[in-house]
């Protein structure tokens, strides 16, 4: 039997996963790509199997089996579809303001619906001036007597559509930079919100990606999350823990792709044999493989931390390192995947030609790996080596 880094109880979820999307899953992804229609079927999908679920607490109607198992589940749907994988994702992301500020008032409200699938989520925290520069954001929060009224717009926001439930982040102090910023539950029906515009992309084809307008849009005061002026820091540490389900969806990518290469590599022939006999061919497929099993390492260390309580400045280094490292290695793999199809590899009837566009986004959402660097960067210089130094002439 080969090593394993879960557990049988995890292995158990994890091939319950694996075989619907391969049996139910796969066979859709090209259709949902061509026809750039979300996929609500797998939606329904993942609610009959209880999916949804592996990202929510048992309190809340969740498996409460923890962050690892649910990027390890990311990964599984994203190997044959990166839009359903994308599904469980964002379902985290668009939910996580709400399991970590939310009171409990709120979590009762909100998180069961979300468990159950029933109701999805979406993130609205980027707008068409500011990416990754949050404090430049122009939407408006301004407070009545038991409400807030909500002024601007959001882009680029994934579920748009489909979402019941977003979590938006606006200025309650226009003048102020991160401090100005709260963070709010915006439900899709509210008078004053609609989404303006859906974008055509150049990948993950069956996911919405949309611009949410607010325009005198009111909302209880009830859905404040947290304090006013604590929305900064509440998006930040949403993005430390879900920024690796950006990442688990890239090492998804990426491992279809190998695995596909070399079921075609043993296949196809040239000069007498298998082109996964000729030297450079076999070279990359075991890069492939390799490049893939690291980014499996930080990925899923970063899932065990969360499990294992460890502190949120521990958790912001390493999910940044995982992002960094797994959507870099789905971009660098799928395209190898595709040189290594030659030709075929380049037309649609081939999946690698899907894997190589949708894995290009999973490099800019959820801050691009520029950011990341940065990231990585500022903590370590917030770190203490010189003793590794000692006696260091």
């Amino acid at each position: 039997m080969p090593w394993e880094q879960l557990s049988d109880d995890q292995l158990e979820i994890r091939d319950l996963v694996r075989t619907i999307a391969r049996e139910r899953i796969a066979p859709r992804a090209a259709e949902i790509d061509a026809s750039h229609e979300f996929p609500w079927d797998v939606v329904e999908l993942f609610r009959e199997h209880g999916i949804f679920g592996l990202l929510f607490d048992e309190r809340h109607g969740g498996t409460g089996t923890g962050t690892l198992l649910a990027l390890v589940a990311i990964e599984e749907v994203s190997k044959v579809c990166a839009t359903s994988g994308l599904i469980l994702a964002v379902q985290e992301l668009g939910s996580l303001a709400v399991k970590l500020a939310g009171s409990e008032e709120q979590q009762a409200r909100f998180l069961p619906k979300l468990a159950s699938g029933e109701s999805l989520a979406a993130y609205a925290l980027t707008e068409a001036g500011s990416g990754s520069d949050s404090a430049a954001m122009r939407t408006t929060a301004r407070r009545g007597d038991d409400e807030y009224v909500l002024d601007g717009s959001k882009r680029f926001i994934t579920n748009a559509s489909v979402a019941s439930v977003y979590t938006v982040f606006a200025k309650t102090d226009p003048e102020a930079g991160h401090p100005g910023i709260s963070a709010f539950v915006v439900e899709a029906d509210t008078p004053g919100f609609e989404v303006a515009r859906l974008e055509p992309k150049m990948g993950i084809s069956g996911s919405t990606t949309g611009e949410l307008l607010f325009d005198d849009a009111r909302i209880p005061a009830a859905n404040l999350l947290g304090d006013e002026g604590e929305g900064f820091k509440i998006a930040m540490r949403v993005l430390d823990r879900s920024r690796p389900g950006v990442a688990a969806q890239g090492l998804g990518i990426a491992q279809g792709a190998t695995d596909y290469a070399l079921e075609y590599a043993r296949t196809r022939e040239t000069m007498g044999k298998p082109i996964a006999e000729h030297q450079l061919v076999a070279a990359k497929l075991a890069d492939m493989e390799t490049a893939c099993e690291a980014a499996r390492g930080l990925l899923y260390r970063f899932g065990r931390m969360v499990d294992e309580g460890a502190s949120e400045a521990e958790l912001t280094k390493a999910s940044a390192m995982a992002k960094l490292y797994c959507t870099d290695t789905a971009m660098w793999v799928t395209t190898e995947a595709v040189q290594v199809l030659g030709g075929y590899g380049y037309i649609k009837e081939y999946p690698v030609e899907r894997m190589m566009r949708d894995a290009k986004i999973t490099q800019i959402y959820e801050g691009t790996n520029e950011i990341q660097r940065l990231v990585i960067a500022r903590e370590m210089l917030k770190e203490s080596r010189a003793f590794l130094l000692a006696g260091v002439g």
